[in-house]
Parts: structure tokens; sequence; C-alpha cells
């Protein structure tokens, strides 16, 4: 964090007196901040020892968040009348060295793991052996009928690696361009995500896919990249090799450039011409991929914690409040010693705000729909938690879903005139959230940088691609207008935050925190979608968004 940030963030947490004077302007309804910070203060202790998806201390977390349900009232909604469900994974990571190269026309192209490329596997397998695949550049690698985009023209993938550009078509296309305005813009939409990519060469056959990394694209460098070290999660499927790559992974913006001027292609020119709606994939003619390494693979078992509060008059019908109880668990010391990571912002304090709103419609009249309250697993891990869920609720009770609302890391500086929302646009959702700020006298702000795709990396996202309206709160889209210090004091606890102490140790619960501003964002969520529950609304996507025509495949389960 800058010297200057860092005195903003001083001088916002040096000024009580003036934040104390706008105490008779913070309304955050039922939601009780005091009740919040002793929530994720116990999650957040050292005796839950950073809540590892299978670890040590799985049990009493799954325990605490299902007594706290148990004690509202709340009818268990997981397995044959149990508050949890069993999310049964598959741990895979890679044994021993790997082999990997391209054979091209200019001679063999030797990989190291970790430096020019870094692969892995999801499937269950002992071993990965890709021998001589024939590479196809396929662009950005988006399939979009509904904005007229198709990269692949039909291509035989079968047996080949697929090799993609990160993002999509319009982040650095520019005025003029076919591309540009054609997807998000800046904002990134969910065909720039990796995942998108990697699910594409799977229905196309292909055995494997390579993603060209790119900071800007990607939104992070490559140290985060190798960061998995070859190590993977997934929920356990009935036919994985359906839904998964032998071989995933990215490569070296400089490698692409060598390997595609081996093939006698320029990169550039290539990357350019992926911008038009009339691009076609390009084989890398006397190219070819081979990898070989042993893959280690166990199962493992986690819980989510799910319950509901049934409606009166349409129960069949839903809207969700969620968050994720895990967190990264024991790891190396940092510079204090400290090996727990617990995971107080991300995302104790979300859970915490589910429980609240749980809270908050008990002391209510009970609703006309149900409404549905889940602390989902292996969010960290890959959202494994939220998409187990998914899948074995399958597309008729999803249909049924009018609305989810996700809670993950709030701010904790204070009251704040807004409230930052990651993916606006999406929507009507957001509709009764901004009518229920301005209820509060606030506002709501876009994400301060939608390009590095929030809005995809969070566990809503599993019931999104699935039709589900979401609307996700996360204090890491950008700083809040804070009364005490404006918007650059709400940039600097972000900075400090995600410099300091995201997924480290430093993420701990402090007394000190003002959770005045996070129970008014909890207050938010529990008024617009109370309003919801009680309603025959159906709220949707937007015009232009992926996920509107999936919704409309489901408006039978609504009628």
């Amino acid at each position: 964090m800058s010297r200057r940030a860092a005195l903003l963030l001083t001088a916002a947490l040096a000024l009580p007196v003036v934040a104390h004077a706008q105490d008779a302007k913070v309304d955050s309804g039922p939601i009780d901040p005091a009740k919040l910070s002793e929530i994720t203060r116990v999650l957040a202790s050292d005796e839950f020892l950073g809540r590892a998806p299978g670890g040590p201390a799985e049990q009493k977390t799954t325990d605490y968040i299902a007594g706290q349900f148990k004690a509202l009232g709340l009818e268990p909604a997981g397995d044959v009348g149990s508050y949890t469900q069993k999310v049964p994974l598959v741990h895979t990571r890679i044994d021993g060295p790997v082999a990997m190269s391209f054979a091209t026309a200019g001679g063999a192209l030797t990989l190291a793991q970790g430096e020019q490329a870094q692969v892995m596997t999801l499937l269950p397998v002992d071993k990965v052996a890709i021998k001589d695949a024939p590479l196809v550049f396929v662009g950005y690698g988006v399939s979009a009928p509904e904005r007229g985009w198709d990269d692949f023209k039909g291509a035989d993938l079968k047996g080949k690696v697929a090799v993609f550009l990160i993002s999509d078509p319009d982040l650095e296309a520019e005025a003029g361009e076919p591309a540009y305005g054609k997807f998000g813009g800046k904002a990134a939409t969910y065909y720039a995500r990796w995942t998108y990519k990697y699910e594409e060469a799977v229905r196309r056959g292909a055995v494997g896919a390579l993603i060209v990394h790119e900071t800007l694209g990607a939104g992070y460098g490559w140290s985060t990249v190798k960061a998995s070290n070859g190590e993977g999660y997934d929920i356990v499927r009935p036919d994985p090799a359906k839904e998964k790559l032998q071989l995933q992974g990215w490569i070296q913006r400089d490698v692409a450039v060598d390997l595609f001027k081996r093939s006698g292609l320029d990169f550039e020119a290539l990357k350019k011409a992926a911008r038009d709606p009339s691009f076609k994939p390009v084989a890398l003619k006397g190219a070819a991929f081979s990898a070989a390494y042993k893959v280690a693979h166990e199962p493992m078992v986690s819980h989510n914690v799910v319950a509901k509060l049934p409606g009166t008059t349409h129960a069949d019908e839903s809207i969700m409040y969620a968050a994720h109880w895990d967190a990264y668990g024991v790891g190396a010391p940092d510079a204090q010693g400290k090996t727990i990571r617990p995971g107080a912002a991300d995302d104790a304090i979300g859970v915490a705000g589910v429980i609240e709103v749980a809270r908050a419609f008990k002391q209510g009249p009970a609703p006309q729909r149900s409404i549905v309250f889940a602390a989902w697993t292996g969010e960290e891990r890959g959202l494994l938690g939220s998409e187990y869920y998914a899948v074995k609720a399958g597309d008729a009770a999803l249909g049924k879903m009018a609305a989810n609302y996700t809670l993950d890391v709030l701010q904790t500086a204070g009251p704040a005139k807004d409230i930052v929302l990651v993916g606006a646009g999406q929507n009507e959702l957001e509709q009764g959230l901004a009518k229920a700020a301005a209820a509060q006298g606030r506002t709501v702000t876009p994400d301060a940088k939608p390009e590095r795709a929030l809005f995809y990396r969070a566990d809503h996202f599993s019931l999104a691609k699935r039709g589900v309206p979401v609307l996700l709160v996360m204090g890491l889209g950008g700083g809040a207008d804070l009364l005490n210090g404006g918007r650059a004091a709400g940039d600097a606890w972000v900075a400090d935050y995600t410099a300091r102490c995201y997924h480290q140790p430093c993420d701990a619960w402090s007394a000190d925190w003002d959770l005045r501003g996070a129970a008014q964002d909890v207050a938010l969520v529990f008024e617009a979608g109370k309003a919801i529950a009680n309603s025959r609304g159906w709220p949707d996507w937007n015009a232009g968004s992926e996920f509107k025509p999936v919704r409309a495949a489901s408006a039978g389960a609504r009628k």
C-alpha cells in the first residue's frame, strides 16, 4: 500500500468522534452490527483453525452454523432432515516431474512447469499422457449466439489442444473495430473467464486447452497462475471425462509468440484478427503438443450447511441468501509467525450476514415464498459447494428460485453513502437494491474495475450460469464513499486489505472494526429480497446478458 493510502486509512481510523457524530444517520434496520461482529469473532477464532474444507475444524464449523440456524427456528434443508449436505469432492495434484514440449518445424520447444507453462488436470486418473496432439488457435474461444459471435465456426477439435486468448474480444478493441462494445467493453463477461474456455474445449472434444497469459486480460500476474502448483479440487462427477479436460493450463505470452512464429504465424496479427466475428480457427501447421505426468488423486467429503424458512402461500418458490464458510486453514508462518488463516472478512462476516438476515426474517411475518439460507464449502477451491448444490437441486427447482443474494467480503470501515455493486448492469435485482438504498438515503455505485471479473469469482455464479438472477455484495469491488473520509478512505481500506490480509493470517477479526456500514449493506439485501419474497414478480436478466437465454429455457417452471 502506498504511503498516501496508509495515511488515509490511518486518518479514517483516527476520527471516531466524527464517525459517531453520524450515528443518527445510520439505519441498518433489523441487522445488528454487534451480532455481525460476534458471529464473525467466533468463526474466525483460532479454535476453528482457518475453516479448511475437510480439515480438523470442519465439523466444529458446520455444527456452529447449523446451531445458529436451529436456534432461529429454521427448518433443516440439507440431507434427510439434516442442516448439512454432503459434498463429495476429489482432490488432484501432479505427482512428480512434468514433461511438456511443443514439436515445431524449427525444433522442439521445451516447457518447464511453473515457468513457461502451468498445467493440471481435474480428472481422477493416475497419469496424463498426450503425444503429438495438433494445436489449433481458437482466438478468444467465444460462442455467443446472442451477440452474433462464434469463434469456432464448426472446427473439429477432437483429439487436439485448443490455444485460447484470455478475456473476451472487446477488452482491447478500439473504436471502429467490429468487437468494440460487442461484449462488456472493459467489463468482463463470462466469456472472458478461463473456466468458460475450458468448458468450451471439453464440449468440442479437445484433449487439452492452453490459455495465453496476459496480465491485462487475466486480471493477475503469472505468480497467481502458478500458485496452484498443479493442485486442484472438483466435485465428484458421474462421468468426469465428459466435463473435464485431460490437461488444462496456461502458457506465457512470449512462449505463444515464439510458438506462432515457428508455425509461420504472427501472434499480434492473429490476436487483432480475433476481434472480428469473421475470425476462423487457425491450425498451427507443423506444431504439436506433448505432455506426460503422474497424478495423485483422492476423494474427500465436505459439507454445505442449508436451512429454510417455508413460504406461506408459494412454498415451492424461493429466495436464497448465501455465503461461504471455508477459508484457507493453516499455512506457512507469516512474518509474525502466525499460521492460521482465519478468513474473518473472507468470509466469516458473510456467513454472519446470512444468519442476521435469517434472524430478521424470523422477527417479521412469514414470507409468501420460501427463503433458503446457505453456507457453502469449497468456495476457495473453485466454488465447489455451491456448484454441487446447484447440480443436485436441478433445473426445475432453480427455475423457481427468484433470486440469490451472496455476501462475500463485507467492508469493515464504517457507514457509507453508497454500496459498491460488483457486476452492475446484469439483471433486474439491481432495481430492488437501488430502491432499498434510496430508503436508507444511499446510492448504488458500479464496481470500479469490472475488467477483474469479480462477478464470476464468487459462489452466486454457480446459480447465475443456470439462469438464477443473482446479486453479489462484495467489498473488494472498489472503495465505498465512507461517511468518515469519503471515497479515498474507502479505497484505502480495499488497498490495505487486499495487499496485506486477503487469504493471509492478517484476515482476522478486530474489536476495532466499525460494522455499521456492513450492517447497512446486509439490510439492503434483506429488504430487497423481502420485497420479492412477498410478490409474484420474477426478476430477469437484462437484454444482452449471457444468462438471459438460460433463464428463458426454464420459463415453464414459473407459470
